[in-house]
């Protein structure tokens, strides 16, 4: 722990200043973030560092980013103290656990399910997805249907914390999403995350291995108490998550509507393929969030991450709260994101 700590510490040395509704386009000047040498995986949150550790695994010995990325997101997955993704999600305000995911290799080749109920790794079904059918997406029944039919086991993925949650919430059933929720799930006697807040809804990780190719994976339970049937960008392609082996790749986290309109990841790999840093890139899509509406995106948090072909790293939200984790055989951090307002 004592270590996992010097690393929070010190990454809080690269805390983003605060940009003004003035300057809105103002150059700042980037300090940019680069691994040398791959392979190396990045992922949103501060829960993405054990789910990084997961992914290694599989990385250091040689292994591919496709199977790193799943290996990875699978961690938050199956933790039912985190109530953002997989088992103990917060449910829709009907009282159910739906899940979305997408994944994605070096080839384009992607998968994704929407609206999966009763699955804890709904990441392994959407590479199911990508697999065994000549599908891209599947929904609800149908993606259920294809995981039993294929050896997944069915599980009640609302836990009594979730439930206690949403029975509180049914109070009021007032559905106003969060710029930044409670972090509780690093908030221990001895080892405390600085900060505070998180608006801890998803996790997309993007991974290089060591012949540099490039995989990526996003899977999250959703907004809380979201109207059912309702899908955000996690498991859309272009949106959530988006590959280009001859490019790098990108993910995002927050309030999925945005991240659709302005079909977010696509939009930062196409900046990256103009030459834009991964940073600069996250940014530019910001400010495109920004620009539809200055007003209302002071109400919103969105953040996205990215990395290069070059090792090339970097991330940038909206609001102050969003981190990242990062992972290599000589760096392992978690960074705050920069962010604009």
């Amino acid at each position: 722990m004592s270590t996992r700590r010097k690393f929070i510490k010190l990454s809080l040395l690269s805390s983003a200043g605060v940009l003004t509704g003035e300057n809105i386009f103002a150059k700042t000047e980037p300090v940019y973030k680069t691994i040398k040498d791959h392979p190396v995986v990045i992922s949103t949150w501060d829960f993405g560092y054990e789910a990084n550790i997961a992914a290694w695994k599989i990385l250091k010995h040689g292994g591919k980013a496709l199977d790193a990325v799943e290996a990875g997101v699978k961690v938050p997955e199956a933790d039912p103290t985190n109530q953002s993704v997989g088992l103990g999600g917060l449910p829709d305000r009907d009282g159910k656990v739906t899940l979305d995911a997408c994944i994605m290799d070096e080839n384009c080749n992607c998968g994704a399910v929407m609206c999966l109920e009763h699955i804890v790794h709904a990441i392994s079904v959407a590479r199911l997805v990508m697999e065994k059918t000549p599908h891209v997406i599947i929904t609800g029944e149908g993606a259920l249907q294809l995981a039993l039919a294929n050896g997944f086991k069915k599980e009640n993925l609302l836990t009594p914390e979730s439930e206690r949650a949403w029975k509180k919430w049914l109070k009021e059933s007032k559905y106003v999403p969060e710029i930044n929720t409670e972090n509780k799930y690093y908030h221990r006697a001895d080892d405390p995350m600085p900060g505070g807040k998180d608006n801890h809804d998803t996790i997309g990780m993007l991974a290089m291995d060591a012949n540099g190719d490039m995989s990526g994976a996003c899977t999250t339970s959703g907004m809380a108490y979201k109207m059912r049937g309702r899908v955000g960008d996690s498991p859309v392609i272009g949106a959530g998550l988006y590959v280009d082996n001859e490019v790098g790749a990108a993910t995002s986290s927050g309030v999925g509507e945005e991240v659709i309109r302005i079909v977010g990841s696509h939009l930062v790999v196409e900046l990256m393929r103009q030459g834009l840093h991964p940073e600069e890139a996250c940014k530019k899509a910001v400010e495109r969030i920004i620009q539809r509406g200055p007003e209302r995106a002071k109400t919103l948090q969105v953040g996205f991450l990215a990395m290069n072909k070059n090792g090339d790293f970097g991330a940038y939200a909206l609001q102050k709260g969003f981190t990242y984790s990062v992972k290599s055989k000589h760096v392992e951090e978690i960074y705050h994101s920069k962010s604009f307002f």
